[in-house]
């Protein structure tokens, strides 16, 4: 608390009344100035100078912004608390399809490489571009569709290497305009081996961590390798009356999965009412050894054409209108092989051989995870002199569906239909924005049970049913700002915004085996509804700046998976429902009303140079989320980021920049029940960059980077595997770019 208070000091201090130039960034999503919304935008130099990484590590040192990470191929994105399908992530303003929600080892469908920048977007315009945005939304902005003409052609080649991993990553990039045709293109690759961990960074669970049986000796992860191979190509035209063009974009990639149970077996403990939000941790480890020396993977396809341009009108009702049509088709296949040995070094000790693996039962078949989906929206401006208007239309289908061995869900067919208003005035000294929308969405599903029936002599006898399910929900937000002086401007914001239960929440009945549970849905449950309230103040004056965030929100019947209690798991025993999830522990999807309170602060200083600027910043951030029981014991919700501090130190100049970052991570002790704890760590990070004229037409960015600079053993509590996958340790690395 003493930090905290000491922090809002500094921040108050910074106040007073000089004059100074407003420095302001700019969301692509409403082309207007964001200094007041809670919205962090990542550059591309910030982006281009640092390390290949997933989405959420990409976006972990963000204040507010977190990272459920499976290893370093799979960063998914945690806003103030909120995970999952409750944070939205976009390309160029479109929601990206994926199977993403399915399961916290499947991959975000993102490439990196050609990002002009990255937003966290909050409040009244991301309703615009997504429903349920309980958490907000994360766009990936690029120009493989220009909506500007290119001048000449220009492009950049670029190289790097990691140590940790082995890793590789080329990337190339071009872009021209041929008789009035813009043109993009691109390709890249990445391919990371397994990473070395710091000794004694997996424990198996809390008694073995107790007695010390720490797995000292382990320096590679196994099954902690991945690689991507991203195409892409855009044609469009431009002119005063705005912009057409269309892309499409292909991506493979293939990764290891670190962590993977055994399905059957091995699992004698059942927890009590553990109010885990999807999964404990406390079990995970068990059955694991079952997989030693097996080689667990999965490969990922996807295809995504894209239409979409831009027309200005200038009607007296209309100015203008935004149109689009996206299809994608991904495909996801997780599978079981006897070991590959990239490294015989690091592998040796890992053979496996196929006929004891037989023997064992240990050799799955091939599980494909599938969505294919269609969308079309369109954006109307209607706009006048006194108000910023826009009205949005919306209308996705999407198919997924798990086909193999270990599928856990039927077929779902979703449909979605949306109405959506946006609006920004000036109304007295406060300027408003407003954010209204409506959505239709239903979801088609079954559910499949099998019952032992001794009578007919048959062991199962699989009874299915079906539903249709529909859900209206109504979604609002609305956001005064105000500068209270030159330098400071504060804002309050409101919202109520409602989520329609996910495909896997109302129809998973199945297996689940990276979590180590038996997972069960539930077709009766609600939206979840969202109270949210904001408050924002920005600072800046004579190269200080400080900005603060407080916010509360109430989340009413708040979606989780609970594992089932002993006497729950002796009554489905009862009933036979041992039969086909055997000893797996039974994880049932509930509601139940949250709320979750936090802050972010931040104050810093830019001081000039002779020959460049030096910026000192701290920060840090803090969610709390709990459930409101019935009885007197609250009990927190799982996973919940850890209470973090920032300190970034970063010079720059004309042609050279350096930084170095200091991130420490508070122990989390603030858990559910049966949920194990998580130590705290301190990660040292810094990159240093310089440029080069090669020739007035050709330039060249070399750039050195450090990640976990300390070698410092770190779990990751938001993550599902936070015991068997840790963070990687130091990481070193070097990089090229050459721009023409």
């Amino acid at each position: 608390m003493k930090k905290q208070l000491l922090i809002l000091f500094l921040f108050l201090g910074f106040i007073n009344a000089q004059d100074v130039e407003e420095v302001v960034v700019t969301s692509s999503l409403t082309d207007q100035t964001q200094i007041d919304n809670p919205v962090h935008v990542v550059s591309k130099e910030d982006l281009a100078n640092d390390a290949s990484v997933s989405l959420g590590e990409a976006l972990d040192n963000l204040l507010g912004v977190s990272n459920a990470d499976f290893g370093s191929a799979i960063g998914q994105p945690i806003i103030r608390g909120m995970s999952g399908s409750r944070v939205k992530v976009l390309s160029n303003g479109m929601v990206v399809r994926d199977v993403s929600t399915l399961g916290p080892d499947h991959p975000n469908n993102i490439d990196l490489s050609n990002a002009e920048q990255v937003e966290v977007v909050r409040g009244p315009s991301s309703l615009l571009y997504s429903n349920g945005t309980i958490g907000g939304i994360i766009n990936v902005v690029d120009n493989t569709i220009a909506k500007t003409d290119f001048t000449g052609t220009s492009g950049n080649f670029s190289h790097e290497l990691q140590e940790a991993n082995d890793g590789e990553v080329t990337t190339f990039n071009m872009q021209t305009n041929q008789s009035g045709l813009n043109i993009s293109f691109g390709l890249s690759e990445a391919v990371f081996d397994s990473y070395e961990i710091p000794g004694g960074s997996i424990v198996h669970d809390d008694e073995h961590e107790e007695e010390g049986h720490e797995e000292g000796d382990m320096t590679v992860l196994a099954n902690s390798d991945y690689e991507t191979n991203n195409a892409r190509f855009g044609v469009s035209t431009t002119g005063d009356w705005g912009h057409v063009g269309f892309s499409l974009v292909s991506r493979e990639g293939t990764n290891g999965i670190p962590y993977h149970g055994e399905g059957h077996g091995g699992h004698d403990e059942h927890g009590d009412e553990d109010g885990d939000e999807d999964h404990d941790e406390d079990h995970e480890d068990e059955g694991h050894d079952e997989h030693e020396g097996e080689r667990i993977f999965a490969d990922n396809t996807s295809d995504v054409f894209t239409l979409e341009g831009s027309y200005n009108l200038n009607g007296e009702l209309v100015k203008g209108i935004d149109f689009f049509m996206r299809s994608s088709d991904y495909s996801l296949t997780e599978q079981h092989a006897e070991e590959e040995h990239h490294d015989d070094e690091h592998h040796d000790d890992e053979e496996h051989d196929e006929d004891e693996h037989d023997e064992e039962g240990h050799e799955e078949g091939p599980t494909t995870f599938e969505n294919e989906a269609t969308e079309f929206g369109v954006v109307l401006d209607i706009s006048n002199d006194n108000l910023n208007q826009k009205v949005a239309f919306n209308f996705a289908e999407e198919d997924m569906s798990i086909i193999g061995e270990e599928a856990f869900m039927n077929p779902v067919n979703s449909e979605e239909f949306t109405v959506g208003y946006y609006l920004n005035t000036k109304l007295g000294e406060f300027d408003v924005d407003f954010g209204v929308r409506l959505d239709d969405i239903t979801r088609n599903g079954s559910v499949a049970e099998e019952h032992h029936d001794e009578d007919e002599g048959e062991e199962h006898e699989e009874e299915v049913e079906s539903y249709d399910l529909n859900f209206s929900t109504q979604s609002y937000a609305v956001q005064f700002s105000q500068d209270w002086t030159d330098n400071l401007a504060v804002s309050v914001a409101l919202s109520n915004v409602e989520r329609a239960p996910g495909a896997q929440e109302l129809f998973m009945n199945g297996p689940h085996l990276v979590t180590n549970r038996f997972e069960v849905g539930d077709v009766n449950l609600g939206t979840e509804v969202s109270n949210n309230v904001d408050f924002t103040m920005n600072y800046e004056n004579d190269g200080a700046f400080a900005s603060a965030s407080f916010y509360a929100n109430a989340v009413d019947n708040y979606i989780y998976l609970m594992d089932e209690s002993e006497a729950d798991h002796e009554d489905h025993e009862d009933e036979d429902h041992e039969e086909h999830h055997g000893d797996m522990i039974r994880a049932n999807y509930l509601q139940q009303d949250a709320e979750f309170n936090g802050y972010e602060l931040l104050v810093g200083r830019t001081i000039a140079l002779p020959n460049g600027s030096l910026t000192v910043s701290l920060g840090q951030d803090s969610v709390i989320g709990k459930f409101n029981a019935d009885s007197a014991d609250e009990s927190y919700v799982p996973r919940l980021t850890p209470k973090r501090t920032f300190i970034d130190v970063d010079y720059s100049s004309a042609d050279y920049s350096a930084g170095i970052s200091f991130k420490d991570v508070k122990p989390q002790y603030k858990t559910a029940m049966e949920e194990s704890s998580t130590e705290g760590f301190m990660l040292v990070d810094m990159k240093v960059a310089k440029e080069f004229a090669l020739s007035p037409d050709v330039g060249m960015t070399v750039s050195f980077f450090a990640k976990n600079l300390m070698d410092e053993r770190a779990r990751n509590h938001t993550s599902f595997v936070k015991n068997q996958v840790p963070l990687a340790g130091r990481n070193i690395g070097f990089k090229f770019n050459i721009t023409f």
